[in-house]
């Protein structure tokens, strides 16, 4: 029996020993040896002078595995206070039958240490990063914001997700009975940290057009707002801002109306914003020039059953006063000497019914309707901004093209070392610098956008204010915007402001937005270094129409 017994005992240590060597090796490394990751640092951003917009900071998070958790009565209230959790909810969370637990993400470093100096056992820490946001809401709605997990959740930080999220690494450790590493046994993969993104952005400019846009909403008490700052000769996109804004700083309430990038998710009715690209058709297409002269009068104009007019009766306008004075009817009268399909293709080369892909999430193409449906009235009110929906961001691109020779380029939200010489042509050169006189005479007396004049420069734009819909009808709200460019003597910014709603007793697009263009025109170009083209004098500024032509009427 012993002899029996003896046998036994050799054969069973050779099959344990030699045949099942792998299985018992992995069992005893799996009571010590342990891989755990490396976090990758995800990638910066910043502006295109390298002023940090969003940077990793190193934080710690406390986790637990429940079934080692051998704490007091007092370790645990002391554990749930330096937490800052109530202690019911800690020990809900150890008597967890999970085999880990998080008790909090996310620990300052010098917290996460004392913690650790209490030695308690069962509980452990994770190094990890949380994104920090210097520039805070100021630049919220381009630079976005990660999770908890560090995953990007809005803007840039979602846009280019892939580019700064890098790639995790992991090493093998040795760790005793209480969790503690006691060994590193080697490095298996090395983390691959993110890639940094440089933002055509520029920070001064950004918080110029935030400032002048938070007052603007303020003091005009309106619902929102939303303005874009973009490079002529790039296409960058040097600010974006919107208000209400939100900072990403503070996670407790990331959500609802705060969240929206207006100028790319909102659409609206530009109203007479697109009165100069019905009138740069019509030069380019020989049906009218600079002087020629439209018939304005009486002010009110039939087409089938419905009825348009100007705000303020004209006589005899030149195509140039058209602009000026805003005519509805001067406009209308243009885009019915063109046919249809013309202008569907002249809008559809300016991007509008189209998103811009630009990568950031919930752009809004905006709405333009087949040519073939269009009826004789539509056209017309199309020739001034009703009928269609834009977003800003849409409406300022297009103005590129009477900024430079009458071309089209792309924009870009990341910083462009090496510009394109030519865009896509729109109009003649001719009618481009032809309608840029058109916008600068709006800023001048007798325009209705005195107030968007910049002392030391020449500049020009055009005024929109239109009538919301609610309910498929005209409701009695507004949404008042100007876009404009500078200097007219050689273009270098296109500035495109939009408040929604203002009801602090004016809503006209001359009184509401043009100011907001003047202040981040006025900031932009001496922070960039523009040389002046004009005199600096006093501003001529004439009284604002109070009734703005641009407003739907008579439909």
């Amino acid at each position: 029996m012993l002899l029996s017994a003896s046998v036994a005992l050799v054969c069973r240590a050779v099959w344990l020993q030699g045949v099942k060597t792998d299985f018992l090796q992995a069992k005893g490394e799996s009571r010590y040896a342990r891989v755990i990751e490396l976090p990758a640092d995800r990638g910066k951003i910043v502006d295109r002078h390298g002023d940090v917009l969003a940077v990793s900071t190193p934080v710690r998070s406390v986790w637990a595995i429940p079934d080692d958790v051998t704490l007091t009565p007092a370790q645990s209230r002391e554990l749930a206070r330096m937490l800052g959790m109530d202690a019911s909810e800690l020990n809900r969370k150890l008597a967890s039958e999970k085999e880990f637990v998080y008790l909090k993400r996310q620990v300052p470093p010098e917290l996460a240490d004392r913690i650790a100096a209490l030695n308690l056992p069962g509980i452990h820490e994770q190094n990890e990063f949380r994104r920090f946001y210097p520039t805070g809401e100021v630049a919220a709605h381009v630079v976005g914001f990660t999770d908890v997990d560090d995953k990007g959740q809005e803007g840039i930080e979602l846009a280019f997700q892939k580019d700064l999220v890098g790639q995790a690494g992991s090493r093998r450790v040795i760790k005793d009975r209480r969790g503690h590493i006691v060994e590193d046994v080697e490095s298996i993969k090395k983390p691959r940290e993110g890639a940094d993104v440089v933002l055509a952005l520029d920070s001064k400019i950004q918080y110029l057009a935030y400032s002048a846009l938070k007052q603007a909403v303020t003091v005009n008490k309106a619902k929102a707002g939303s303005a874009v700052v973009i490079d002529v000769k790039t296409g960058e996109i040097l600010a974006l801002v919107n208000n209400p804004t939100y900072n990403p700083n503070n996670r407790v309430r990331l959500s609802g109306a705060q969240l929206r990038n207006r100028a790319l998710t909102d659409t609206f009715e530009p109203g007479s914003t697109m009165k100069p690209f019905t009138a740069a058709l019509a030069l380019d297409k020989g049906k009218f020039r600079f002087d020629t002269i439209i018939n304005c009068a009486p002010g009110r104009m039939t087409i089938g059953s419905a009825t348009i007019s100007d705000a303020h009766p004209h006589g005899a306008l030149t195509v140039a006063q058209v602009i000026q004075k805003s005519s509805n009817i001067g406009s209308a009268k243009m885009a019915l000497s063109m046919p249809p399909e013309e202008m569907w293709q002249m809008f559809d080369s300016l991007g509008f019914g189209s998103q811009l892909k630009l990568g950031f999430p919930g752009e809004a193409p905006g709405r333009l309707r087949p040519a073939r449906i269009w009826r004789p009235i539509e056209q017309a009110t199309m020739s001034y901004g009703h009928g269609i929906s834009v977003n800003l961001m849409q409406i300022a691109q297009a103005y590129l093209v009477f900024a430079r020779q009458g071309d089209l380029i792309p924009l870009s939200l990341t910083r462009v070392d090496t510009p394109p010489l030519h865009g896509k042509p729109v109009f003649s050169e001719q009618t481009a610098r032809e309608v840029r006189a058109m916008l600068e005479s709006v800023t001048q007396p007798g325009g209705t956008a005195t107030l968007a004049q910049v002392p030391g420069y020449r500049v020009g734009g055009k005024t929109g204010t239109a009538m919301k819909i609610e309910g498929g009808v005209y409701a009695n709200k507004y949404v008042s915007s100007f876009v404009g460019l500078g200097p007219i003597s050689n273009p270098r910014l296109v500035v495109a402001v939009m408040i929604d709603e203002p009801t602090g007793g004016k809503h006209y697009g001359g009184e509401v937005a043009a100011p907001v263009f003047s202040e981040v025109m006025a900031g932009s170009l001496r922070a960039l270094g523009v040389p002046p083209d004009a005199p600096l004098r006093p501003m001529q500024v004439a009284q604002t129409q109070r009734t703005d032509a641009d407003v739907k009427e008579g439909m």
